[in-house]
């Protein structure tokens, strides 16, 4: 649901914009297209091969490398040259990088190029071919410390989002631009109405969000694709590690080598500021978008891989939930790939997409995308559902219980209080993959609790959470909560390379092209695996952080309590699988192990999980109302190993 005040600034908006766009085609279009009553889709009219391609670097008002004067991030801009020579002005769309030089955008690694002049020649992705010479001009922003910036790299921090917002405020006429890195030659938007739209992958949608946290006027949309809404959660999971460093390392690898050797100071504080602990500190406060969330006026188009592994689905969970409290325009698509552009699991029908909600939203046209379904998913590989809105509206949290079984770590789990403890030593040599495996076998590294088969689907959509109270034997210790689907399926590899995409060798294209910057890229397909097994929603935490987000050593021998957030999700447990919750120590490769090595000792009557099922308990209690099943003694087989975690959200690590 929109907002009032900006439902009343769109209006206005689209009787404006509705008559200058058929006045606009009436001049390029045949006359029987002309008389149509208003355009529902911005059309090819205009000349890619004659863009204005140009460079101009926008005053942050930043001293981010305390060299005495502000700094000034580069802007190269592609736009269409025939509306400014016709008095007319057009919106922007923009991706704000850091990784524009050092590593690459796309699933080909693209770099911005540059001619003699200094002015732009290949714009990485397709954007600018497809968007370009239907009325739009495309931006793309070197973050501070990156590429032809100045600056340093504060991941995430003011300066990576004042060099995007500064930009758009430049575009809105309230900011400062040059014609030169140095000089004073002043350069103005004129060209623009100021209407922008901010998209990107990872990094960059991550700047999206934060930008969009701001509530700057002129941000109408912005497009985050995997993209994270807390840098907290990108390198900490309540307290336990997820990485063998910290944002000083991100910082190093994306700045220009003049900004790594003028920025150490940044990086100090970066050290400084995000200890391993896994603290909270006012670092990550600042670099908290979530709690901003109240200030987002830009529609929000939220693309995610439910297996993403690199920025995990807790990222777009939260922010999602934020949005909706806070009645944000929004829509979502979530696939089964891990950290995937949409461009490379679902190439023709997200174009399409792409172009019709860029066109309601910066042009004002009012093609229907605003009354389609709220969500699409994936169900399995290039199986797509839809969902008007997510969570269903009839999804309520429902708590399911572990219940002692026949033998040792293989227990029940239904709506009923268990009773009793079970008992499992952290081993971190092993993770989600092997104990999902061995969900029915007694196994010393793992508790799991599975329901009877189930003679009715049930969908869990949502995040899920799951308490738990724990004894443990050492002073510190970690602690993984995982949701399975325990039966076969087909699904996509996220595991593997390339994360449930495989890369062809020929081409598509989407827009013009000239002799530096191609609109023709490589076809994918679906990378396939047959399973016995799915893990599609997992969290993590330090069991020392259970009062509060400052951790503290435990006391051997006494029991605490914590509740873990489990990762946002859709997924549909079919009739015939089981639903298994596994509570373990150390998850190989996605979480770094304690200092010790613990047994810890589970309190089934105090520990449960919280999920979300469309229908409720109802839907639950029919889908479990078939007969016991009978345990049986097989290794299930999974995905293999998850990959090697990212340190680097959407560089060219694949």
């Amino acid at each position: 649901m929109r907002t009032p005040a900006r439902h009343m600034r769109l209006i206005t908006w689209r009787s404006l914009a509705t008559a200058a766009t058929a006045a606009l085609l009436a001049t390029f279009l045949t006359p029987a297209v002309a008389q149509s009553s208003a355009p529902r889709e911005s059309a090819p009219v205009y000349s890619y091969d004659n863009a204005v391609r140009e460079s101009v670097w926008v005053d942050t008002g930043l001293d981010g490398d305390s060299d005495g004067r502000t700094d000034r991030v580069a802007v190269d801009i592609v736009r269409p040259s025939e509306p400014a020579q016709q008095g007319r002005k057009v919106p922007v769309i923009m991706d704000a990088s850091p990784y524009y030089s050092c590593c690459g955008r796309g699933n080909e690694s693209q770099l911005k190029t540059y001619d003699a002049d200094g002015d732009v020649v290949q714009m990485p992705l397709y954007y600018d071919n497809y968007f370009v010479p239907r009325g739009y001009a495309f931006v793309g922003v070197d973050l501070a410390g990156t590429n032809r910036s100045d600056g340093c790299v504060d991941v995430g921090g003011r300066s990576d989002v004042q060099s995007a917002k500064a930009v758009v405020d430049w575009l809105n006429g309230r900011g400062k631009g040059y014609t030169s890195r140095t000089g004073s030659t002043k350069a103005k938007a004129g060209w623009t109405n100021g209407r922008t739209g901010m998209i990107g992958k990872s990094y960059d949608g991550t700047i999206a969000n934060g930008v969009a946290a701001t509530g700057v006027e002129g941000l109408e949309t912005i497009v985050p694709i995997a993209a994270i809404s807390s840098w907290y959660d990108y390198y900490f999971a309540q307290g336990a590690p997820l990485y063998d460093s910290g944002p000083e390392w991100l910082s190093d690898y994306v700045e220009s080598p003049e900004a790594r050797a003028r920025c150490a100071a940044v990086q100090q504080k970066l050290v400084d500021g995000a200890p391993r602990t896994g603290d909270w500190t006012r670092l990550w406060t600042e670099r908290d978008y979530v709690k901003d969330v109240r200030k987002v006026d830009a529609s929000v188009f939220v693309i995610h891989g439910m297996q993403d592994l690199n920025v995990r689905t807790k990222h777009f969970g939260q922010w999602w939930d934020g949005l909706a409290k806070n009645g944000v325009d929004r829509k979502i698509w979530l696939s089964q790939t891990g950290h995937v552009d949409p461009f490379d699991f679902r190439r023709a029908e997200w174009a399409d997409t792409l172009h019709r909600w860029f066109d309601h939203e910066l042009l004002g046209y009012d093609n229907g995308v605003d009354d389609a379904p709220m969500a699409d998913i994936e169900r399995a590989p290039d199986q797509w559902v839809t969902s008007d809105t997510w969570p269903p509206r009839s999804t309520s949290a429902v708590k399911l219980r572990p219940g002692k079984g026949e033998q040792a770590g293989v227990g029940t789990l239904s709506t009923r209080t268990g009773s009793g403890t079970e008992t499992f030593t952290d081993d971190p040599g092993r993770g989600e993959s092997d104990w999902a495996a061995e969900a029915d076998r007694s196994t010393s590294a793992k508790a799991g609790f599975i329901t009877k088969p189930l003679t009715r689907d049930v969908r869990l959509s949502g995040s899920s959470k799951v308490t738990v109270t724990a004894t443990p034997t050492t002073s510190s210790a970690h602690l993984s909560a995982v949701l399975v689907d325990l039966g076969p399926d087909t699904i996509r590899d996220y595991a593997a390379s390339g994360e449930g995409i495989s890369t062809l060798t020929d081409r598509t294209c989407w827009g013009p092209s000239t002799t530096g910057d191609s609109s023709c890229y490589r076809q994918t397909q679906a990378r396939t695996t047959d399973v016995d097994h799915t893990v599609f929603s997992r969290g993590w935490a330090d069991l020392g952080n259970h009062a509060s987000d400052q951790g503290a050593p435990l006391t051997p021998g006494k029991a605490y309590t914590i509740t873990l957030d489990l990762h946002a999700s859709d997924h549909v447990v079919p009739a015939g699988h089981r639903l298994a919750l596994i509570v373990a120590g150390t998850d190989q490769g996605l979480i770094d192990p304690p200092a010790s090595t613990p047994t810890l000792t589970l309190d089934l009557s105090r520990t449960s999980a919280s999920v979300p099922l469309v229908g409720g308990a109802a839907a639950f209690a029919r889908a479990t109302s078939g007969s016991s099943y009978i345990t049986p003694d097989a290794i299930l087989d999974g995905v293999g190993e998850p990959r090697t975690t990212h340190r680097v959200p959407g560089g060219s690590t694949r």
